[in-house]
């Protein structure tokens, strides 16, 4: 055989070994959050359940990739991509001397933060929306950066210097539990709501709602400004 093969192999171990290192470093942030929202559900349980019982806290870890936590009338769900992603090269923290460094540090696997109403699960309605409200990159060194709305936009974002440890989660899961406590359900447009089929009415009687649900429902829903 003439062909060398030893360049490509070569490149094919480096990005495969950086692409596991990089899903490794993930999926242990995942354990970390899983962990911070237990301690959460606990601590409210002993300190707040039996004076509140209308108000619950309940943690459910569906799967490696995935969890739930339930507060009042809000669900937020945390979501690992199973793939690694890499910053545009226009993002900001491609031009910094971090990545100058190390091309390898741009590369990251994400965990997403979604929030939906818990009666939409409850009543099983499966046309009701919910919001990416933010997203954690996390790299092989386990820097982390932080994109999101309002109170979790505020969090330290040190890319170059920052390691997502139990502080930096807490301070991320806190930051999302308190905007989606402020992020309330407001009254979709008029213009959404004028015509309904007798098959939507039926629907709704057999508890199978079909009237679309979401907090900010006819109105546009954007990442705010850092």
């Amino acid at each position: 055989m003439d062909t060398d093969y030893s360049n490509i192999c070569q490149l094919l171990i480096q990005k495969g070994e950086l692409k596991q290192q990089i899903y490794s470093s993930t999926l242990e942030s995942m354990e970390l959050f899983k962990q911070c929202a237990k301690e959460f559900e606990d601590y409210y349980e002993e300190n707040c359940a039996e004076q509140h019982p209308r108000v619950t806290v309940d943690y459910n870890g569906k799967n490696l990739h995935e969890f739930k936590l339930r507060f009042a009338g809000d669900v937020l769900i945390f979501l690992m991509h199973t793939n690694i992603f890499e910053f545009p090269r226009d993002h900001e923290v491609m031009k910094t001397p971090y990545i100058r460094e190390d091309q390898t540090r741009s590369y990251c696997g994400v965990i997403h933060i979604f929030n939906f109403l818990s009666d939409s699960f409850r009543y099983n309605r499966i046309n009701d929306s919910g919001y990416m409200i933010g997203r954690i990159f996390i790299n092989k060194d386990k820097h982390f950066y932080v994109e999101g709305k309002r109170e979790l936009a505020k969090v330290l974002n040190n890319f170059n210097n920052r390691e997502l440890d139990k502080q930096s989660v807490e301070e991320i899961l806190m930051s999302a539990i308190q905007y989606t406590i402020n992020f309330d359900l407001l009254v979709p447009e008029y213009s959404n709501l004028v015509e309904i089929s007798v098959n939507d009415i039926l629907q709704i009687e057999d508890q199978n709602m079909i009237l679309k649900t979401g907090k900010r429902l006819g109105f546009r829903f954007e990442p705010d400004d850092k």
